[in-house]
């Protein structure tokens, strides 16, 4: 039976499982920062190995903007170690520094949704699908992504995502289509035109469009 379905602001479930690097209780794991969560198919396949090669080149990005990477598989802890060796080679990297979740009964896969059921292994079973979950520093989920397991996902865009999420947690500002880090950014609609000197001092642009409604403002990234 799988989980209820989480949706974006719900707070995220806590949980315990072994790891790569031992026993995790996902809160106590978390402590203050955000954390990005991520499943795959399987181990030792070719896809995954490149996701995981190149999350592991990215910790530093992720360290940057206080997010902790974890991933999770439908494997054991055993296998994870020796997949590990794989994905250094693989990626030419000198150490992997972030926890494989061993999901081998697959209770966490159920409980998040996790499983593609297009995808079946040599048992029958279906297999994850590549999830993707950021979750706050309250523990609140911020981001759902679900891929069929022969797409890899595009990491830039994550990391674009995270920052996007983390600007407009704090700032008035929505980000529009493509934006990246330092691009300009679109003022909310519920902001009143008598707060735009307090809020944005570089000033906004009032785009005209034949509506005559004055909603596309556009201020540089505050």
């Amino acid at each position: 039976m799988s989980g209820k379905a989480l949706n974006i602001g719900d707070q995220f479930p806590n949980f315990t499982a072994d790891t790569s690097v031992g026993q995790i209780d996902f809160y106590d794991w978390m402590q203050d920062s955000w954390a990005i969560l991520f499943s795959h198919p399987a181990d030792f396949t070719p896809v995954c190995t490149t996701e995981l090669s190149r999350v592991a080149a990215l910790v530093p990005e992720f360290q940057k903007r206080g997010v902790k990477p974890i991933a999770l598989s439908c494997d054991t802890v055993a296998s994870h170690k020796g997949w590990i060796e794989d994905i250094k080679s693989f990626g030419k990297l000198s150490s992997f520094d972030y926890p494989i979740i061993a999901d081998d009964k697959r209770e966490l896969a159920l409980k998040f949704n996790m499983l593609d059921k297009d995808e079946i292994n040599a048992e029958g079973i279906p297999l994850t699908c590549r999830a993707v979950f950021v979750v706050d520093e309250k523990k609140k989920l911020r981001l759902s992504i679900l891929y069929p397991a022969t797409t890899g996902r595009n990491f830039d865009e994550i990391l674009r995502v995270i920052d996007s999420l983390q600007l407009t947690q704090t700032k008035s500002v929505a980000t529009p289509a493509d934006w990246k880090q330092g691009g300009k950014c679109m003022v909310l609609p519920t902001v009143k035109a008598e707060d735009i000197p307090k809020l944005f001092p570089d000033g906004i642009e009032t785009i005209e469009v034949p509506s005559g409604k004055s909603y596309l403002r556009i201020t540089p990234q505050p």
